[in-house]
Parts: structure tokens; C-alpha cells; sequence
């Protein structure tokens, strides 16, 4: 069987940020086929931009770079030459920014009539908030999302294990976005800009909380309702070994199921009674310590009882399901050696790929990417003696 076309062959994006919800949406639209070229400020010139770890974002897999010097009119006007070759373009500077350098939505519109334009910010374009600097923390405060979780020890929120904000509520939403605009304008449409704000990824991804407080007043704080822990059947508990399972048995035939094994029947007409809940959850409690995790996995999570381990990363990397689905691939990087990485993992992405080989920090692919849209040798020497690309 020949390999499959990646889904997003022939796209080309321009990415402008090295970290954050823009350089989580490359990572995406790269697994999907989309050429990514990753434009970086000059060093000569002092940039802030942040350089990830090695291993981030895939390991800067599939992604092409070159430095420009946006700035210098050369630059710019590289840039924006590029940018007519492109599909889309994605930045992360503070609102206004790039309109300032001359490489915003109307500048790179008026070279590229049908260009979609995806800024990612914190807070959006425009309102009370739009320039507050922020990070991953902070979108999840100002959504609720961090108020609906089980406080800890201090009565204040925990912080999250994942950056949801910047995954979820800008990777995501900036890709979903993205997506949509490439299909509105293969039916005819023109260009787009689009505002993609996390603090309202993390709102859409809270919806089912806020509509419920919106609807009724009722607030979905930890332990308020069914998804944030006020019935036993939707918890996690510990084992034996100290490790836990995670129990989410919200379908009255799967509780139902769950007391049986447990040996627990006498509490599978009370699933939704508020006043025996905390009786139930004792019960569970006791039995759950009673065998180790991962017997109780095996007793119970083929049997419709929705019950799962809670792994540990060194744990979740060498679970046979994963591995089996090749949700890992491998990497190398020529000081630090072999390692694996999470591959193309979503729908749509080529799990089976070759070893990947991590370019050096400072490899560039400039001279490639200007002669492919039209410079001549002459000009791109010319770029690079001004310090304008690198």
C-alpha cells in the first residue's frame, strides 16, 4: 500500500512564535502535512524570542527555519515576498505589534488577497485585558477553569499538570480556526483574520460549567457537581500500592456494574442520593485499597465499569495501548543522544514515521525558502551581508 498524502500537503504556514499556543498550532498543522516555516528575529539585533528545550514541539520536526530581521525594510519586505507564497500566517506579539513593523493583516493582505491571518494572544485584540501579559496560569484563573477544580491543601487552586490554556484554548482553538477559514475560502472566500484569544479557548472548553450558572445559578465549584466530584462514582481513589485508579462511572448500568465487582450491591440504588454519597465513597475507598492498581485495572476496566489507572508519565510511555497504537515515535539529537517523543498522535496525522534526526539550534534553511519564492542568488547574498536574514 503506498503511503497516504498527508491531509494538509500543498499548505504552507509562516509561523512567528517559538513557544505558546502559536507554536503548539504549528506542531498540529505540521503532523497534518502543512509545510511549516518558522521565521525567528536575528540574534545580531538582541531578540527576546524565547528558545525552547530540544525536545519541545516535536523537536522542531518537519519545520523549517530561517531568521529575518523584521525590522530592517529588507527584512520586511522578505517577509512579506514570502508571505505571498503562503497560505497562512501566524503571530503572537502583543496586539498592535506587527501592524507596527508593517507585517500585519492589511500589509500581508494587500501581497496575499486570500491569506488567513491568525494572531494568538492571551486576551484578544481589543477589551480591558487585551495588553496584559500573560501565561498559561493566568487564562486558566481568568476562565474559571482553575476555581472548579479540587483546591489543595491551602484552600487555593492547584496548579495544572498541562498547560490546558495553551494546548487546548490557543493551539487548539488557533488550528480549529485555521482549518475552517483554509475550507471557507476553498469555496470562494477571501482573506481572514483570526482573533484567537486562549482566556476564550478556556471559556469554550468551561462552557458546560458556565451555561449551567448562566441557566439555573447553580455553580460548578469542586465537589458541586457531577463532574467535579459530588457523587462517589465520579472520583478517583487510592490502592494498595499508593497508586490510584480513576472511576468514572456516571451511566447508571456501568455504577451498577462497578458495585457488583466491588461487591458493593447494596449501594447501586442510592448512585444519585445526596445523602449517601459520602457513605459510598468510604466503601469504594475501602475496597479500592484492599488490591494493588493495576489488579483492579485488569479486574475491572474490561468489564464497562469505566475505571482506569492514573499513570505517571514513566508509566503511560511503556503502556502496551499506547505503544501498540504508535502514538511514540523516535528522535535523536546528535549531544544528547537517542529518546523518543510523542509522534503525530491526532486524527488524521501519519503515525508511522521515520527516525528524526534534530537539526542543530542554528540551522537555517533562508537561501531554500527565499530562492522558492523568487530571489535570485545576487539577492539573497545581499540579505545576508545586511544582517537583514540569516
Amino acid at each position: 500500500m503506498s503511503q497516504p498524502i498527508p491531509q494538509l500537503d500543498g499548505i504552507t504556514v509562516l509561523n512567528l512564535a517559538s513557544v505558546g499556543p502559536a507554536a503548539r498550532a504549528a506542531r498540529t498543522l505540521a503532523d497534518l502535512g502543512a509545510r511549516i516555516i518558522q521565521v525567528s528575529p536575528t540574534a545580531r539585533k538582541g531578540a527576546k524570542q524565547i528558545s525552547p528545550p530540544f525536545h519541545s514541539y516535536g523537536a522542531g520536526r518537519g519545520i523549517e527555519r530561517m531568521q529575518i530581521d523584521l525590522k530592517a525594510p529588507e527584512g520586511k519586505q522578505a517577509f512579506l515576498k514570502i508571505a505571498a507564497s503562503a497560505d497562512v500566517v501566524m503571530e503572537s506579539y502583543r496586539p498592535g505589534v506587527v501592524a507596527r513593523l508593517g507585517i500585519g493583516f492589511d500589509d500581508v493582505r494587500a501581497v496575499s488577497p486570500r491569506i488567513v491571518y491568525c494572531s494568538t494572544t492571551g486576551y484578544g485584540q481589543d477589551g480591558p485585558a487585551s495588553d496584559w501579559a500573560g501565561h498559561d496560569l493566568n487564562y486558566l484563573g481568568v476562565a474559571g477553569y482553575l476555581a472548579c477544580s479540587e483546591p489543595r491543601s491551602d484552600g487555593g487552586p492547584p496548579i495544572p499538570g498541562a498547560t490546558v490554556a495553551d494546548s487546548a484554548g490557543g493551539g487548539m482553538h488557533a488550528v480549529v480556526s485555521i482549518l475552517a477559514a483554509l475550507v471557507r475560502r476553498s469555496m470562494g472566500g477571501e482573506a481572514q483574520f483570526l482573533d484567537v484569544a486562549a482566556a476564550e479557548g478556556v471559556l469554550s472548553l468551561m462552557s458546560l460549567s458556565i451555561d449551567q450558572y448562566l441557566a439555573s445559578g447553580e455553580v460548578a465549584g469542586p465537589r458541586q457537581v457531577l463532574l467535579t466530584g459530588r457523587y462517589a462514582f465520579y472520583d478517583v481513589y487510592p490502592c494498595r500500592d499508593g497508586k490510584w485508579v480513576t472511576v468514572g462511572a456516571i451511566e447508571p448500568h456501568f455504577y451498577r456494574n462497578l458495585c457488583g465487582l466491588l461487591g458493593l450491591d447494596q449501594f447501586a440504588e442510592f448512585q444519585m442520593d445526596d445523602s449517601r454519597q459520602e457513605e459510598i465513597r468510604q466503601a469504594f475507598r475501602d475496597a479500592f485499597l484492599t488490591r494493588d492498581r493495576d489488579d483492579w485495572v485488569a479486574e475491572l476496566a474490561p468489564k464497562n465499569t469505566c475505571v482506569g489507572p492514573v499513570y505517571e508519565i514513566p508509566e503511560l510511555v511503556d503502556d502496551p495501548h499506547f505503544v501498540e497504537r504508535n502514538v511514540f515515535m523516535q528522535a535523536e539529537h546528535a549531544e544528547q543522544g537517542p529518546f523518543r517523543q510523542v509522534g503525530p498522535v491526532l486524527a488524521g496525522g501519519l503515525r508511522k514515521q521515520p527516525d528524526w534526526k534534530v537539526r542543530p539550534a542554528d540551522a537555517s534553511d533562508a537561501e531554500a525558502i527565499l530562492e522558492g519564492v523568487g530571489f535570485d542568488a545576487d539577492e539573497i547574498n545581499n540579505l545576508r551581508q545586511t544582517g537583514a536574514v540569516q
